[in-house]
């Protein structure tokens, strides 16, 4: 009896709850959405021949990185273009497959002509047009590529069509995209540098004596709204978070990170080298300060193997020259091996330039600039004193296979692809 009465006050429960969750239902529309199977999917996309114009237009031309595509997985576009390109291939349609490519690389050239000085934009299809690249070689057939897929991967390989050379095509692209790319920083970096690394004073205090004989220079640094060194961190720290948002490969965001600290390096160098005012054993020192505080940011991203830290050597050397004793003939020797990364040139300019900041030191003597002519006249180098701060490293895009299954892949309502068909 109990017992009955306990199975009845469990099936008035369960009563209870199926009606506020019918009830639910019907404030939801009356409908539940059951999502079809992903096996049933075999990652294709397919559109009207048609409908071409309409992709390009709402996939690349018209698609803010900083709206809708925040919140795609990264590289989006990419697998989509290449799931289109998939089912043109598999119904052996060459027409397809080759207007399809040429409208790609022809809408991003598009959008990077018109929006090439925004970094995101530029970022954004530097990421794409590698995915995309990667997506042709992951999936191309070649065994060399297929040995990192699943088997499934391997099942959506093309299976008509040999796209070699159009991926040489979209590799010369990808390195367009990325020089534009390290234009944009340049151009937004650029301005912060001297002032950052050289003219703000990061150790408060340490040159408060001005270097004698020099008159205080009109732009004053404790200025408002001038650069510090926290500007060039908090800047390259935003370009990191942008790339990485983008999907950008890994690799290549070393790469571009590489670049940067060499135009940082060159810049601030090079502006060393042309004024007499930062050529003291104090600027010395807030100039390794300042090169300890890129490092470290190198060390919070793990980026320290990237070659970045290198680029800064001849600025690290250049300090230090101006922070070692400059008298005997064994300090001389001490500086020829400890400057390898700075020219005769370069070293012999720091010496002629350097400032006593105060009555306790001396000139570098002119005695002491031959000694060092003397024994750097055996290098082999060019007599160069400025760098140059417009050189590009050359890019390589290391193959990067994508783990994510095809088939999977599901299209925002946002990007306004609802003529595409899940195939």
């Amino acid at each position: 009896m109990e017992q009955l009465e306990k199975q009845d006050r469990t099936i008035r429960k369960l009563k209870k709850q199926l009606k506020v969750y019918s009830k639910r239902i019907g404030e939801m529309g009356g409908t539940v959405n059951i999502p079809r199977r992903e096996k049933d999917f075999q990652g294709m996309l397919e559109y009207k021949k048609e409908d071409e114009l309409k992709l390009v237009k709402n996939l690349i031309l018209e698609l803010k990185p900083r709206g809708v595509a925040v919140n795609l997985i990264p590289g989006l576009p990419a697998y989509i273009l290449f799931m289109c390109l998939r089912h043109a291939d598999y119904v052996n349609d060459d027409q397809k497959v080759r207007t399809l490519l040429t409208s790609t690389i022809n809408s991003i050239k598009k959008i990077l002509k018109k929006r090439g000085d925004d970094f995101e934009t530029v970022s954004f299809w530097l990421a794409n047009t590698c995915r995309f690249l990667h997506c042709l070689k992951q999936y191309s057939g070649d065994e060399a590529f297929m040995k990192h897929n699943t088997p499934r991967q391997n099942d959506h390989c093309l299976s008509n069509f040999d796209l070699a050379e159009y991926r040489q095509v979209i590799s010369d692209l990808a390195i367009q995209i990325y020089q534009q790319l390290i234009k944009c920083m340049e151009n937004i970096l650029q301005p912060m540098i001297v002032s950052g690394m050289l003219e703000h004073e990061t150790i408060q205090g340490v040159s408060g004596v001005k270097p004698t004989g020099l008159r205080k220079r009109t732009s004053s640094i404790a200025d408002e709204g001038t650069y510090t060194l926290d500007s060039i961190l908090r800047q390259l720290s935003a370009f990191h978070s942008t790339m990485c948002q983008h999907g950008t490969d890994p690799e290549l965001i070393k790469q571009v990170v590489k670049q940067q600290f060499y135009i940082i390096g060159a810049v601030t160098l090079n502006n060393l080298l042309l004024r007499k005012d930062m050529c003291s054993w104090s600027k010395g020192m807030q100039i390794r300060y300042n090169v300890s505080q890129l490092e470290e940011w190198l060390r919070d991203k793990g980026l320290m193997v990237c070659g970045a830290k290198e680029t800064l050597e001849p600025l690290i050397q250049a300090a230090q020259l101006l922070q070692v004793k400059k008298k005997t003939d064994e300090d001389a020797e001490a500086i020829c091996s400890m400057c390898q990364a700075l020219t005769t040139a370069q070293i012999v300019k720091v010496l002629n330039l350097y400032t006593p900041v105060n009555e306790f030191e001396e000139r570098v003597s002119v005695a002491f600039i031959r000694t060092i002519q003397t024994r750097l006249r055996d290098r082999c180098e060019t007599p160069q004193l400025l760098m140059d701060t417009k050189m590009i490293y050359p890019v390589t895009f290391p193959f990067n296979p994508s783990s994510l299954a095809l088939e999977t892949i599901q299209i925002p309502g946002s990007l306004n692809l609802a003529f595409l068909t899940r195939v």
